[in-house]
């Protein structure tokens, strides 16, 4: 069975709460039930993990090396400034997808630039919470295209 990690950080524990208007309405466990049923229909397994550390969520990307076959990762504002989380995902295999809910480049100047986006798979933003099941059906095709 291909496993998944589902990575959340800062503040998206307050999905559903924090500005809806740009980030909806959904919350975050509705969210994991959501991807976690959605990625069981492709038969993968869904991990879901949400820190606003830092670090925690770099234990997380270590360990995911030998645990998962991709991760979804939705860095949050960590996306504009972590090299220490660009530098995680630099030292691992498995690909990760870097998702945004909102569109990341048409907001203020500051989030525009990612120093992940370098590092990752891909990109997808602006979709809403749909970028994650985009990001499941991604991580699949690149499996799939690893096992061929």
């Amino acid at each position: 069975m291909v496993r998944f990690l589902l990575l959340n950080g800062p503040n998206l524990n307050r999905l559903g709460m924090r500005e809806p208007h740009i980030y909806g309405h959904t919350t975050l466990a509705q969210l994991e039930k959501q991807l976690t049923e959605f990625a069981s229909e492709y038969g993968a397994e869904l991990t879901c993990y949400q820190s606003n550390y830092e670090g925690a969520l770099i234990d997380q990307i270590h360990r995911a090396e030998s645990l998962y076959d991709g991760i979804i990762f939705n860095p949050g504002a960590f996306t504009h400034y972590s090299y220490a989380l660009r530098d995680a995902i630099a030292s691992i295999q498995t690909p990760v997808i870097e998702v945004h809910i909102s569109n990341i480049h048409a907001r203020e100047p500051f989030r525009h630039q990612s120093v992940l986006a370098p590092v990752t798979a891909g990109q997808i933003v602006g979709l809403g919470v749909n970028g994650y099941r985009l990001a499941i059906l991604a991580l699949l095709d690149i499996v799939e295209g690893k096992e061929k």
